[in-house]
């Protein structure tokens, strides 16, 4: 894969590691350290979908709580539409805060209880002076009636509504600053699953109609390729395999990504599927890593 021009260019992850000091000695110094992000680059295009995914604990949500700037990086660097966001004092990185907006995965414990509809969607709003008054109002409203609630919804509150619900609720406040970017954090993976389709279908008409980019994290394998147009693979804090969605899913190159993709659910029951695993030493890792197709590993690096 070539390199992406700066006009397609919109995030472009280098090197990037968070590591979590989990004990210290005596004198202050590290004793173990959980490395959640280890090394990881990629890039996302404007416009596109970039899935990430990977079993719990491969560090996918820390890279995007690293990407909002909710934590500080251990080393490497993020950048925004060519700043480095790791450069950038509070002042100076209100502006991406505003470009940059997340949908995390529990609309249960993101939304404040004791605000209104109307006050969780308008909140961001007022932190970025947009809007006032009856205008503020009007455009919550119709927030909310794009995302499929009704204006009567503005005055209640979250415990009100159901978790599907309270994920539009999410999506609007994300949307109520017009952003460019979206960090979904697993969006859907607390949802019933009769709802999650409906929730996907949503982004996916947002993304037209804004003019949306997405990084979405998530671990259901099948969702992610309906959604996504490319997608990487973490394992241990390190990104295995990127790849163009339908190229990952039938060609897949590393053990683990094979391992992952084995243990889709399949809707027969009388099918003989094997499931693989795969549990490599830190040397058979890197090995790995090394061997990766050339063409994958390009786009990771590129």
């Amino acid at each position: 894969m070539s390199h992406l021009t700066k006009q397609e260019l919109l995030v472009d992850v280098q090197h990037l590691k968070k590591h979590f000091v989990k004990s210290k000695d005596v004198w202050g110094r590290p004793t173990e350290v959980l490395k959640a992000v280890d090394g990881v680059s990629f890039q996302i295009r404007k416009g596109e979908t970039f899935g990430l995914v990977g079993e719990s604990g491969s560090g996918k949500s820390t890279v995007g709580r690293c990407l909002l700037r909710l934590y500080d990086y251990t080393d490497g660097e993020v950048l925004y539409d060519g700043q480095a966001l790791s450069k950038l004092g509070e002042k100076p990185l209100k502006p991406f805060r505003r470009r940059i907006q997340s949908i995390f995965q529990d609309p249960y414990s993101s939304l404040n209880p004791g605000m209104t509809v109307l006050d969780l969607i308008g909140e961001p709003m007022d932190i970025h002076g947009i809007g006032r008054g009856e205008e503020r109002i009007e455009a919550v409203a119709a927030l909310l009636e794009r995302v499929g609630l009704k204006r009567e919804h503005l005055h209640r509150y979250a415990h009100e509504f159901s978790g599907g619900q309270r994920q539009r609720i999410s999506i609007a406040r994300a949307l109520s600053v017009r952003p460019e970017f979206v960090v979904c954090d697993e969006p859907i993976s607390a949802l019933d699953v009769s709802v999650q389709a409906q929730v996907v279908n949503m982004l996916e008409d947002l993304q037209q109609e804004f003019g949306l980019t997405y990084l979405f994290i998530a671990h259901d394998l099948s969702m992610v390729r309906h959604i996504s147009d490319r997608i990487g693979v973490m394992y241990r804090g390190r990104l295995v395999e990127v790849a163009d969605s339908d190229e990952l899913y039938d060609n897949p190159l590393h053990p683990y990504t094979k391992a992952l993709l084995s243990s889709i659910p399949i809707p027969d029951p009388n099918a003989n599927v094997e499931r693989l695993v795969w549990k490599p030493t830190e040397s058979e890792l890197a090995a790995e890593l090394r061997e990766v197709h050339a063409g994958h590993w390009a786009a990771i690096e590129g």
